[in-house]
């Protein structure tokens, strides 16, 4: 099996990633072998290594857009704006999806959240979302982002859009973007609620 001709690389890119989402959803991402993904996609095997190099970032998708398009909210921030205000804008914006993307986000988001052997694949591909923070953070501070505070606010903001996801999965009815606002809010007024 080979591409069909004329098969734009996206479109072939976003069928690989659906097959691979559907199977990894249906039979779990560790019974699911790269011959399965790609028979489900009418793909041969070497055509989805063009896309992926694993079976993990067929899950993932183009992960590295999404960091480069944070990096940039970041970048254009108002330097008026607290910093912690302007990550947490930020976070919400790069995660304003189409109601069309939402049912393959959350797909996407259940196995990233859940399957054991993604978990640990996560821890690097979230390291790029701290380093951008982190450098962001230190920018606006005068420090490095090594330092204590770009660290703490790169971990803290992402485990708190974390929470968010986690939250909106597991309410089909909930709106991911009403959940990253009360969680990153939340977070970033110091936790009132927890105030007497």
């Amino acid at each position: 099996m080979t591409d069909a001709p004329g098969d734009a690389w996206g479109d072939t890119r976003a069928r690989v990633e659906q097959a691979a989402l559907d199977l990894f959803t249906l039979k779990g991402f560790e019974q699911v072998i790269i011959d399965d993904v790609a028979a489900a996609a009418g793909i041969s095997r070497r055509t989805f290594f063009r896309y992926f190099a694993t079976k993990a970032d067929a899950v993932w998708g183009d992960f590295g857009t999404h960091v480069a398009r944070l990096e940039r909210l970041l970048a254009d921030t108002d330097p008026a704006e607290p910093v912690l205000a302007s990550v947490c804008a930020a976070y919400v914006e790069v995660n304003d999806y189409a109601e069309a993307d939402l049912p393959l986000l959350r797909e996407r988001m259940q196995l990233i959240l859940t399957e054991p052997a993604l978990l640990a694949h996560s821890q690097l591909r979230y390291a790029d979302v701290d380093r951008v923070v982190a450098e962001h953070v230190a920018r606006r501070t005068g420090t490095t982002p090594a330092a204590l505070v770009p660290r703490l606010v790169a971990a803290s903001t992402r485990a708190a859009a974390t929470t968010a996801f986690q939250m909106w999965l597991a309410d089909e009815g909930s709106s991911l973007t009403v959940q990253l606002h009360q969680t990153l809010d939340e977070m970033a007024r110091g936790f009132p609620t927890l105030r007497p």
